[in-house]
């Protein structure tokens, strides 16, 4: 589990592509300090596991789901990533609770300057704005946002200059693709006021367990 508030700016030093996996090598400082292997990192939103590192670099094999679902397969060797080690308990939780599993994948339509913030209009598709409100968070490639405009098929978030300067969203352009995961707590509500009728896992067996037979039985 992370946060969205991005510890470092690391880069791609070597990226090995299989048929569907990819394997990554990121050069970094800041989370390398108490890394072991089995850690969590998140690499634009993407949670991956450190299955070895070295003194300026971790590796991260990357299985063809998240290829799939990520932009991690239109990553090169040179570019500039998101950071953010696992969250700890008792750690403040400066953003919001972010898995690090990517829900897709969205384009930026554009930037602009309002006073000291940058605007920043996103597309997406209908199943990811659907968990996607006013006031409420987003992770744009691991960086936990507010949302500040939805509309029909985009939304927009706004950047301070902090923001903009210590991630990834300061120097990307329209057009460019980022990973989107949306507040998995809206995921769950949305599933327990669905009908009983649509909850059921496909080839799951429907429970015998009933609201009348536990009162019945003294419930």
């Amino acid at each position: 589990m992370f946060t969205g508030i991005v510890e470092e700016l690391g880069s791609i030093a070597a990226i090995e592509r299989g048929s569907k996996a990819v394997r990554l090598t990121v050069s970094a400082q800041k989370v390398l300090q108490d890394v072991q292997v089995g850690d969590s990192i998140a690499v634009n939103g993407v949670c991956l596991t450190v299955v070895t590192f070295q003194p300026t670099a971790f590796i991260a094999d990357v299985m063809p789901e998240t290829v799939d679902k990520t932009v991690i397969s239109k990553l090169h060797r040179g570019d500039i990533v998101n950071l953010e080690r696992a969250v700890r308990a008792g750690d403040r939780l400066g953003g919001h609770l972010v898995s690090g599993h990517v829900d897709g994948i969205g384009i930026i339509e554009k930037k602009e300057k309002n006073e000291n913030a940058v605007i920043v209009l996103i597309k997406a598709a209908a199943d990811i704005l659907r968990y996607i409100v006013m006031k409420g968070s987003i992770a744009v490639d691991g960086i936990s946002l507010t949302v500040i405009e939805v509309n029909a098929d985009s939304f927009a978030v706004s950047l301070i200059p902090h923001t903009a300067a210590a991630t990834t969203l300061g120097f990307k352009n329209s057009g460019d693709m980022v990973n989107l995961e949306t507040d998995i707590i809206a995921k769950y509500v949305e599933k327990m006021l669905l009908p009983e009728k649509d909850k059921k896992t496909p080839g799951q067996k429907k429970s015998d367990i009933t609201r009348e037979l536990l009162i019945k039985s003294g419930f």
